[in-house]
């Protein structure tokens, strides 16, 4: 599965290597695999800034640097709260694009209740440029999950840069 995450990734690294831009990255219940996959692509250095996967509270004040309280009344695997955490890597990072996953992958309870198989994706750019999914599996199926969760992440992040080709 991880080559055929890799090659939307490599579409999406060819247009931020054509642009000259770069990106930042939160993996959550994808646990690195949005990372790896835009890493599998030879000279990802010319676009990919870091990351971080964030699993705990303490993990997602260390990755993201943002100040106490300031994320208090997001919800994990929420849109909102995904474009909320793309938008602080891509500061944390200077980047120019930030992408974030946050959800549930399943095999075990979430602590906040997230049902398994829940993931939401937030993608944010230059010139306020935005866009989010949700994605609900309905699977317990953890790894299926990840892999899931990693595939539309990436499937957004691609459509997003085409879609706006001239940033």
């Amino acid at each position: 599965m991880l080559v055929a995450l890799a090659s939307i990734a490599a579409e999406a690294g060819a247009l931020l290597k054509a642009r000259g831009q770069t990106i930042a990255v939160v993996d959550g219940s994808t646990g690195g695999l949005i990372s790896a996959s835009l890493l599998a692509m030879p000279g990802a250095s010319a676009f990919y800034l870091g990351g971080g996967v964030i699993y705990t509270l303490k993990g997602r004040r260390i990755v993201l640097g943002h100040p106490p309280g300031s994320l208090r009344g997001y919800t994990s695997a929420k849109e909102d709260y995904a474009l909320a955490q793309a938008r602080l890597i891509r500061e944390r990072y200077g980047a120019d694009w930030g992408i974030a996953e946050t959800g549930a992958s399943g095999g075990s309870a979430h602590p906040l209740g997230v049902a398994s198989g829940t993931s939401a994706v937030g993608v944010v750019g230059p010139d306020s440029i935005e866009a989010s999914v949700l994605i609900v599996t309905d699977s317990n199926d953890r790894l299926e999950n990840m892999q899931t969760f990693t595939q539309r992440a990436l499937m957004l992040l691609r459509d997003t840069l085409f879609v706006h080709s001239g940033t």
